[in-house]
């Protein structure tokens, strides 16, 4: 097989995984539903993730890619784009579910992505910091420093993902998002007339 198909296959598989666990969580996904979905035995998936551990992983990775367009770097990220990530999340309610189940799975102490997770919200957590830094300066409304302010940005989109998975009628993520940076001093939420909020910027 050659480099190419392998790696076209290798993304075959990951997206399968994206589905079976969206649709039983990360525990109740097995290794035969994904290799099933993509015209595999387990045998045949087994030579492309050896284990289940590795292929949570690869998921969980090419999610990120697709958040981030491949770059991790804060110089790759500007708030109006976390607007729009948060407006492009609220169109794929099946990768956001996985990626909160998982999150949610993986608080516990023997979960094979908790190590994953912890670096992750290291990064994003430094991500943020220096992108509030080089848009809003030093010193944030409230007296708030970029690196205070950071994980409460981190923490209002995961959050909102919750509650708008939970009741997207009641929750609008978007409009929430955008009032939540006009706190932080970034535009300002403006009525369009239906209830819901714009960013003036």
């Amino acid at each position: 097989m050659t480099r190419a198909r392998s790696q076209e296959r290798r993304a075959e598989i990951v997206g399968a995984a994206l589905e079976v666990i969206a649709e039983r969580g990360y525990r109740g996904a097995s290794l035969g539903a994904v290799a099933e979905r993509v015209g595999l035995t387990q045998q045949g998936l087994l030579h492309y993730f050896p284990t289940k551990e590795e292929l949570l992983v690869a998921v969980l990775e090419e999610r990120d890619r697709w958040d981030t367009g491949g770059s991790r770097t804060a110089g790759a990220r500007r708030l109006d784009l976390l607007g729009s990530l948060v407006e492009y999340n609220a169109m794929r309610p099946a990768i956001v579910r996985t990626f909160s189940a998982l999150l949610g799975e993986s608080v516990t102490e023997d979960h094979p992505a908790r190590d994953f997770f912890t670096r992750r919200y290291t990064q994003v957590r430094g991500d943020m910091a220096a992108l509030l830094r080089a848009e809003l300066g030093g010193t944030l409304p409230g007296g708030l420093t970029p690196a205070q302010a950071a994980p409460l940005l981190v923490a209002v989109m995961d959050g909102l993902q919750y509650q708008w998975l939970l009741d997207p009628e009641a929750v609008d993520m978007p409009a929430v998002f955008r009032a939540f940076l006009a706190l932080l001093g970034y535009g300002a939420p403006v009525d369009d007339g239906g209830g819901a909020t714009r960013s003036s910027r």
